[in-house]
């Protein structure tokens, strides 16, 4: 009894966050001493994030407004990374197709953060398209809906993907007008493409087996918020949904309540009621005496008549929309707080008693650059494929692959504290280094820190030289420039003498 007790005592007090222990006993009772670990593969609710961003569900109507301004706010301050490759070659190549894609790569971020999911894949376009007659070597960029994701198969250890299979439906009419539909499911892995098509589909379009010539799956998939636990990425919309609900039920049965005190009730106290009647109303007296319904009307009545200790007042019902007032305030700061999206973002420009706009903006930076540095890898594997692709394509084998991604500044600086900090920086390094307590190698990498166009001190690349011998030219170039001065002054003092 007294094993048992303490059994159950554990089973209530114990975490559900700390499930290591009571795990442990719960396989020794039920006989399994492990069990394999499953991923996750639950999703988005892609169509209630869809509906919450475009502020169209009607149980949200109210409170969903804060939706878009989340997604919007992060989507534009991340903006569009910027690819560079050392080959000089692969760097066309990647220039040549990424100034297609900057208004696809701009809605990855967006459908990333409100679906939690986006999927990228590289297609190889044939060579009649008429749009594109004169380039037989692109490659599209074509965004999957995550919908038509049918199963990721990922691999236990690596934990990278294995295999995309994508179903998708489409209709078409055939040439007497009927309506068909039908059914694609494509499977692809590394080395073949599997096509399976059922329903009513056109002609020629039938199920095949083809090699990948890629060697790789050509899809990459954008996942917001990744887990190692997870399959599939989150909604930025999943934590604050709660709030948007409660925000509209709120806002809902307060302007329900306006509709009580929106028109007063007049309240009357009376001692004789038919004296009343026959000095204010007397076609309304003279319809209770004939036994017909009797309606007061107020208007053209500017003027009541009362006798002593009669008196009239209205009758209105306190705003529910002042009660609701501090109730919306908090969910607001709630659904500021969750989000994590500066309050300016949902309209509040003027300051607030809580923190102000330029306070604000460091928060957002750092948000944006997390959020960037989320994608960044994803984005450096896409630009490998593609240059791989091309590769293929046109058999022309680039030095490097390598890509490396830059990002635009979040906020654009402003140029006058700029030059001020460029100013006060330079003298501080000055007096550092005559007074002998900083090296020039140190001065020039933390100057180069706040101009972009400073290289490193010192490089092995003969190719790239240093900021130490782009310094000693300028200084060479100076001396020429200096001793040149003087031997002209010469040259016209010669000249003047030989005229004499």
């Amino acid at each position: 009894m007294a094993k048992q007790g303490w059994l159950k005592k554990a089973v209530g007090e114990i975490s559900k966050f700390r499930q290591g222990i009571f795990s442990k006993f719960g396989s020794l009772i039920g006989g399994r001493w492990n069990v394999p670990y499953v991923l996750n593969s639950s999703r988005v609710d892609y169509d209630l994030a869809r509906q919450l961003y475009h502020n169209t569900h009607d149980d949200y109507k109210l409170g969903a407004g804060f939706a878009k301004p989340i997604i919007n706010t992060l989507a534009g301050f991340m903006g569009v990374p910027r690819f560079r490759c050392h080959d000089e070659e692969g760097q066309e190549v990647l220039d040549e197709h990424i100034s297609r894609w900057v208004s696809r790569m701009q809605r990855v971020h967006q459908l990333c953060l409100r679906d939690g999911d986006c999927f990228v894949m590289l297609a190889n376009l044939e060579n009649d398209d008429p749009l594109y007659p004169d380039e037989e070597n692109r490659i599209d960029f074509i965004i999957i809906p995550p919908e038509q994701i049918a199963d990721i198969e990922i691999d236990p250890i690596t934990r990278k993907p294995k295999a995309y299979a994508i179903k998708a439906r489409a209709k078409w009419k055939d040439e007497a007008g009927q309506e068909k539909e039908y059914t694609v499911l494509q499977k692809f892995t590394a080395d073949r493409v599997v096509l399976k098509v059922e329903g009513d589909a056109p002609e020629g379009l039938t199920s095949e087996i083809r090699s990948n010539p890629w060697g790789f799956i050509p899809i990459v998939h954008f996942k917001n918020e990744p887990e190692e636990t997870e399959i599939y990425g989150t909604s930025e919309l999943e934590a604050v949904e709660p709030y948007l609900k409660v925000y509209h039920d709120v806002t809902l049965h307060a302007m329900q309540g306006s509709k009580m005190h929106s028109t007063p009730r007049l309240k009357l106290k009376l001692r004789d009621v038919q004296a009343f009647l026959q000095n204010n109303f007397p076609e309304a007296l003279k319809a209770v005496q004939r036994g017909e319904q009797a309606n007061i009307d107020l208007k053209g009545h500017e003027l009541l008549i009362f006798t002593d200790e009669e008196d009239a007042s209205f009758i209105e019902a306190q705003s529910a929309i002042g009660d609701a007032e501090s109730l919306l305030k908090l969910l607001f700061y709630c659904i500021v707080d969750v989000s994590e999206v500066p309050e300016f973002a949902f309209g509040v420009h003027t300051p607030s008693s809580h923190a102000s706009v330029k306070e604000q903006m460091p928060l957002l930076i750092r948000r944006v650059a997390r959020k960037r540095e989320m994608v960044t890898e994803n984005w450096q594997t896409l630009a490998r494929m593609l240059l791989v692709m091309n590769s293929k394509k046109t058999g022309k084998k680039f030095e490097s692959y390598e890509v490396g991604i830059t990002w635009d500044a979040v906020i654009e600086r402003d140029e006058k504290e700029y030059a001020d900090t460029i100013n006060t920086l330079v003298n501080a390094l000055n007096t550092a280094l005559f007074g002998g307590f900083i090296s020039l190698d140190a001065a020039v990498d933390l100057l180069a820190q706040y101009i972009d166009t400073m290289q490193e001190y010192a490089t092995d690349d003969p190719e790239l030289p240093g900021e130490r011998e782009r310094i000693i030219k300028s200084w060479i170039m100076r001396r020429r420039l200096e001793d040149g001065e003087g031997l002209e002054e010469q040259r016209q003092e010669i000249e003047r003498e030989l005229e004499d």
